[in-house]
């Protein structure tokens, strides 16, 4: 269990922690660095001993207690910068004439430091929006403790491109394609989140393009590239089932649309694909080197097409992701390979059982001796519409059938 925890700021209830004795006990007094008023709260003195104290204390409460597995740290851009959300005139600098909030930085080094002394194998996620650098990185290296951040560039990226009706996909393949380019600077965890299921957003079944087969294509499309994706994974409840209704923080999550076939389909697939992910190393093991990703062919955005390698790090197997983000299915894609043999399809989002078309490939491809992508052999592939699919080169039946046993 993750637990969003909010020492960025806090509310001016009269029977909270504002004006607590009469004084500006845990907020700042001066409003310029005591007040957000793009939520209407207040901002924890962070250069306070005591404060400092209190917020550490009150996290190490949660996995004391309640032996909760993590912590997800919200708003900590908010924290970071003394000008967030601000106009000219309404902060104030640090000491050395800059905008960034030392003091909050420092806090948050303290209590990662701590509560990883304490519970060495819980998680502490960031969730910053900004680019300061080495959020994910230990405190004795500079950074700010945390071991993951959420790829929030990822998110908005995804969800852009994926609102679009295919067709125009292809001239935006830079969203599929521009993680890479910052990825292993951080830990991060891919996260489609709260805060775009709510405020008139749409849940995510509503953001997809086409009919209601296409609208749950798009989402299981969307979801297999997620998992091929270097970083780690989260998704935020009702989005297994395909929930057409936004979250509601007063209301249940809508579990009678499990009794029509789409949304069962949608569970049945979301089992599948986390099934898959905990069964093979190669998609989690590198999550944060550069070895562990390897793109194929990221420039088809004629096809709206994208191949990779995820590699395991401790065998020399390794997954091949081939995603097709159109409702044109392809009978003869060729794609390279690094070796021959036969692969195996280990994961087809179009199949049947998950709602799907059933268009695939038979249960796996003999590779061509075939030069391709800048690999020494190459595969001829069906991709299904709105699919993604993933190949496993099976070494043991290559070694069979090459050796007549």
């Amino acid at each position: 269990m993750l637990v969003d925890w909010v020492p960025g700021h806090f509310p001016k209830d009269g029977h909270g922690l504002a004006f607590f004795d009469g004084t500006h006990l845990y907020e700042h007094a001066d409003p310029r660095k005591g007040e957000h008023k793009e939520w209407g709260t207040l901002v924890f003195n962070y250069g306070r001993n005591e404060v400092r104290n209190y917020l550490v204390s009150n996290a190490l409460f949660w996995f004391e207690k309640f032996h909760i597995d993590g912590i997800r740290v919200d708003a900590v851009a908010s924290m970071l910068y003394l000008d967030y959300c601000r106009e000219p005139g309404e902060w104030v600098t640090n000491q050395y004439g800059g905008r960034e909030n030392i003091e909050a930085a420092d806090f948050l080094r303290q209590m990662n430091h701590v509560v990883f002394s304490y519970f060495p194998g819980v998680l502490s996620i960031a969730e910053e929006s900004t680019s300061w650098p080495m959020v994910s990185w230990p405190t004795y290296m500079g950074g700010l403790g945390f071991n993951l951040k959420w790829n929030m560039g990822w998110m908005h990226d995804m969800l852009d491109y994926f609102h679009m009706d295919p067709w125009f996909r292809q001239f935006h393949q830079n969203n599929l394609t521009f993680s890479m380019w910052y990825h292993h600077s951080e830990n991060f965890m891919l996260a489609l989140s709260h805060d775009e299921v709510v405020h008139g957003k749409s849940n995510m079944i509503g953001k997809m393009p086409g009919d209601e087969w296409q609208k749950f294509a798009n989402l299981r499309c969307l979801y297999t590239y997620m998992f091929g994706h270097s970083g780690k994974k989260t998704l935020f409840m009702s989005m297994e089932f395909g929930q057409w209704s936004e979250w509601n923080v007063w209301g249940d999550l809508e579990w009678q649309l499990l009794q029509f076939e789409p949304h069962q389909q949608l569970k049945t697939f979301m089992g599948a694909l986390n099934h898959l992910y905990q069964s093979e190393p190669a998609l989690y093991t590198q999550d944060f080197d550069e070895p562990g990703f390897e793109w194929v062919d990221c420039a088809d955005n004629r096809h709206s097409v994208v191949a990779f390698i995820r590699r395991d790090k401790l065998s020399d197997d390794f997954i091949l992701v081939v995603c097709n983000f159109t409702p044109q299915p392809h009978s003869h894609y060729r794609v390279g390979v690094p070796e021959s043999g036969f692969y195996r399809e280990l994961f087809n989002s179009d199949a049947k059982d998950f709602g799907g078309s059933n268009m695939g490939n038979m249960g796996g491809k003999w590779s061509d001796d075939w030069s391709f992508h800048d690999r020494p052999y190459s595969l001829d592939l069906c991709l299904p519409p709105l699919g993604t699919v993933m190949f496993k080169l099976d070494r043991e039946h290559t070694a069979q059938l090459r050796s007549g046993t």
